[in-house]
């Protein structure tokens, strides 16, 4: 398991905002064989059922541990509130309505992208799938819903091959309307 360094560039009480920004970062990414990671701590049964609409074959366990419920043993969510959800590699259509899916509890969606593309008028050279991701906090400041909140945050992975991201994190921010605010956290891929 290897990590990458997540930038905050937006931090919006609008959720509707927050995905714009995604939808622009996205625009400049390249996407081809893209695909999106959810967590999410789940905490009442409406949203549970919302989310399942989205991932029937979603993948979790009881906040408890997984001794007390997970996907793995067949048993119901339902019946194990809170759970932790940790679902990997799906659809990048299945973004957004796992968004919206979310109501108030808190989650991440993390997009695996392709690249950053070069920007030469920026002297930005293009960075690998290796460390280009986009990742979008619901109802939570950090990447791991430890920090809720009722804001959400766009980070941006755009390390390159020197480990410097600052200024494709500046470039990245401007495009949105944002601006990098020093804030990073180390991301688990």
């Amino acid at each position: 398991m290897s990590n990458s360094a997540a930038a905050a560039v937006l931090t919006t009480a609008d959720l509707p905002e927050a995905i714009r920004a995604v939808r622009a970062l996205l625009d400049i990414a390249d996407v081809g064989q893209g695909e999106v990671d959810f967590e999410a701590v789940i905490t009442s049964p409406d949203v549970l059922a919302q989310v399942r609409h989205v991932l029937p074959d979603l993948e979790w366990w009881a906040s408890a541990g997984k001794d007390h419920g997970s996907s793995e043993a067949g048993d119901d969510p339902a019946d194990c509130l809170p759970i932790h959800v940790f679902d990997w590699g799906r659809p990048l259509h299945l973004a957004e309505p796992f968004i919206v899916a979310l109501g108030s509890d808190a989650g991440a969606v993390r997009w695996d992208l392709d690249a950053w593309p070069a920007v030469p008028e920026a002297g930005l050279e293009a960075i690998s799938q290796k460390y280009a991701y986009l990742t979008l906090t619901v109802n939570s400041r950090d990447l791991y819903q430890d920090d809720p909140s009722q804001d959400h945050t766009v980070h941006v992975h755009a390390q390159d091959r020197d480990g410097d991201q600052i200024a494709r994190v500046h470039w990245l921010a401007g495009r949105v309307g944002g601006r990098f605010t020093g804030r990073v956290e180390s991301a688990h891929l």
